[in-house]
């Protein structure tokens, strides 16, 4: 199960609790390859264990549980036409979705940064904690590439339309609007963790939680625009959708359309696309083969390796996306990208397939 020499995940029994921490502190704890693999095999030989009663996820240093999948290296992999993007991604939903039927209590501490891949490692677990410091996020539009690890399935479920707003966005929320949008589940004030952190280990988190999650959290932002909301990304289209953003009035709808216009003109449209048929898929395993699939065409995308290199690498903040506009994206081409993936490419769980 456990590889000595990497320690970029730690695995450790404290009393009837099998706790794995995320320890890449300086990298903001971005998941490799190797982690996941290493999370899987670490809950595949708790679940055996009779003594191991729950799971606690957390991540090392402060500033956040995971910052996502390490993009560096699906940018190095897109931009040489590799696949080992491909191998990472399927191994990845895979975790997702033994997390989410975990038989034994999974108990994931949201604190600081929670962003894509640190999203799906804790969003689908059984109790779900936030702080006062943590941003829940998935911006996958903002580098060119979608919503993934269970994120549509999670942000097609949040109330009314506001998992539409944050995926197209990409926009990151504190503790209140993640437990309204149903991604997290308990609000704990961030110097309470470490008691809790050893509460968890002498009894069970069904016992633990209710002492501990009576705080209220700093108040939120999306309660109060659930209207325009609702109203704006009810439209048909992407572009529908920015002039609604734009005409309501509000000024916080039109910096909403400002971000939305400033993101990959196909990887809104694609995610526009893929929140809305999540909403039909119903499981998880089907909401994420259809991840897999778009994942899988988006690496061979240019936007996927021009957003990347202007946020991550260069840092310039100007991608220059193409096609360029919204206008100009092919609706041929948005549906392409739920088309099976390449021979080779096998399905992560054979029996939930797209539908006939």
């Amino acid at each position: 199960m456990d590889d000595a020499t990497d320690d970029t995940a730690l695995f450790t029994i404290e009393g009837h609790t099998g706790v794995i921490t995320l320890n890449r502190p300086r990298a903001l704890n971005a998941l490799t390859h190797p982690m996941v693999l290493r999370i899987a095999g670490a809950l595949a030989a708790w679940e055996r264990e009779p003594a191991v009663t729950q799971v606690l996820l957390r991540g090392a240093g402060e500033r956040g549980l995971c910052a996502g999948g390490d993009i560096r290296a699906i940018h190095h992999d897109a931009k040489t036409g590799g696949n080992a993007s491909i191998g990472f991604w399927r191994d990845e939903y895979r975790l997702n979705a033994r997390i989410a039927a975990y038989p034994k209590p999974y108990v994931a501490l949201m604190d600081g940064i929670v962003m894509g891949g640190g999203v799906g490692l804790s969003a689908h677990g059984a109790v779900r904690v936030v702080t006062e410091r943590s941003r829940v996020a998935m911006p996958e539009t903002g580098i060119g590439f979608v919503p993934d690890v269970g994120g549509t399935h999670l942000l097609a479920r949040a109330p009314g339309r506001l998992g539409t707003h944050l995926a197209l966005t990409g926009a990151a929320v504190g503790a209140a609007d993640a437990l309204l949008c149903g991604l997290a589940d308990h609000f704990v004030p961030a110097d309470l963790l470490p008691e809790l952190t050893a509460d968890l280990a002498g009894a069970p988190a069904a016992r633990v939680l209710p002492r501990y999650a009576g705080h209220t959290p700093p108040p939120g932002e999306l309660a109060a625009h659930r209207a325009w909301i609702d109203h704006c990304y009810a439209a048909e289209t992407v572009e529908e959708i920015v002039e609604r953003l734009l005409a309501v009035g509000e000024p916080a709808a039109k910096e909403s359309a400002e971000t939305i216009l400033a993101k990959s003109p196909t990887s809104l449209k694609v995610t526009l696309e893929a929140v809305r048929r999540a909403r039909e898929l119903g499981t998880l395993e089907r909401v994420l083969e259809q991840e897999f699939r778009v994942s899988s065409h988006m690496l061979r995308a240019p936007d996927l390796v021009e957003g990347i290199r202007a946020q991550v690498v260069d840092k310039d903040r100007t991608p220059r996306w193409r096609p360029a506009t919204l206008g100009e994206v092919d609706r041929a081409e948005v549906t392409r990208h739920f088309d099976a993936p390449a021979e080779g490419q096998e399905p992560i769980f054979p029996t939930a397939g797209p539908r006939a």
